[in-house]
């Protein structure tokens, strides 16, 4: 098998970074105020926009995801109107709890970990009650669901005055996204998941409506205040300082991820789900999402029946150089996580199969 210098990283986050990525980050220093920021700024802009597939600005914002979170949630719902979240696994939840703790009104449509959400049921929520924004998440890291956004998004471009807010953390760059076909007003996303970065910087394409909409909230919070956040980015630049070392990586980082073509990418990772996908149900174990909306960065392999020692597993993994996931929050151990994402090839999802082969005696 591969030597490697390092335990390779198969967690869903952060992911493994290739070497060249890493460097990237040891360019010299430059200052954030200077024209060579403001040139790196603008590159930056283009290709993400290629990337995001969207005719509008993308952010730019040292934090991790969690933070466009709460900017979303702030800058987006006016204090007196309610905000739907779509809600089915850790990372949705947590967002949902966030909005509440801006003191927005939250509304949540609940399904069962690894249950999809249906654009039917966006559709019976908006008949019932007005919503400033519908928030959802595009591909729920916990469960191994991604969630119709196409589909959701032509309902909700039914309603004029509602905006359509995701979270694409685990989602951007390894499953298909069209922002702005698909009648996205906003989609976040941060650094450490297929987009192959190290964590610490976090993305979003953000249209003309949630500017707008914006500027109605009277407070929007500081660090996250998306209107000045646009006037600076019409400078390339940020309010406060951002992540430059991080940004020199995401340069390179886009600049391969363009030349390897978004099409491509998505089927590369389309074919790892299918084979980690048809190596798990080969071997007894189940797939935790529900068929039919299973993500194609993240498997979360339903280990109920089979009731292998998650723990040991990892551990043995470990031992052949890998770290794996043991599955999250109140499905850890009944499941475990396989990731397929980000730079990751095929050849090194069936060495790791492989190797779990092993340990279960397949």
């Amino acid at each position: 098998m591969t030597q490697r210098d390092h335990k390779y990283l198969l967690l869903p986050g952060p992911v493994e970074v290739r070497k060249e990525i890493l460097e990237a980050q040891t360019a010299w220093m430059i200052g954030h105020r200077s024209t060579a920021f403001a040139e790196l700024f603008a590159r930056l802009q283009t290709k993400l926009k290629q990337a995001f597939l969207t005719q509008y600005r993308v952010f730019i914002h040292g934090s991790s995801g969690t933070g466009l979170w709460e900017g979303a949630s702030r800058n987006c719902v006016r204090d007196d109107r309610r905000v739907l979240h779509l809600v089915g696994g850790a990372f949705s939840d947590r967002w949902a709890k966030i909005s509440a703790d801006n003191g927005k009104l939250v509304d949540t449509i609940d399904v069962d970990w690894g249950q999809a959400h249906t654009a039917e049921m966006v559709a019976d929520a908006l008949k019932k009650a007005h919503y400033d924004a519908v928030m959802a998440v595009h591909n729920e890291t916990s469960t191994g669901v991604t969630n119709p956004i196409k589909e959701i998004g032509e309902v909700v471009r039914q309603y004029d005055d509602t905006l359509f807010i995701i979270d694409t953390v685990s989602g951007f760059l390894g499953a298909e996204l069209r922002v702005d076909e698909w009648g996205v007003d906003m989609a976040l996303t941060s650094s450490q998941k297929a987009f192959a970065l190290p964590p610490g910087i976090a993305f979003a394409a953000v249209s003309d409506r949630v500017i707008a909409r914006a500027k109605q909230v009277k407070q929007r919070g500081y660090y996250f205040d998306f209107v000045e956040i646009e006037k600076s980015l019409q400078k390339n630049n940020t309010p406060a300082t951002p992540p430059i070392s991080l940004m020199f990586a995401a340069d390179k980082q886009l600049d391969d991820i363009l030349a390897e073509g978004l099409e491509n990418r998505w089927a590369r990772h389309l074919h790892m789900r299918d084979t980690t996908h048809a190596w798990a149900l080969s071997r007894g174990f189940g797939l935790f999402a529900q068929e039919g909306y299973r993500s194609p960065t993240v498997t979360t392999v339903d280990n109920r029946q089979k009731g292998i020692n998650v723990d040991d597993l990892a551990k043995f993994m470990s031992g052949k150089g890998f770290t794996i996931d043991k599955g999250y929050g109140e499905i850890k151990g009944q499941t475990f996580r396989i990731a397929h994402m980000g730079d990751t090839q095929p050849a090194v999802i069936d060495e790791v199969l492989a190797y779990i082969d092993e340990f279960i005696g397949a």
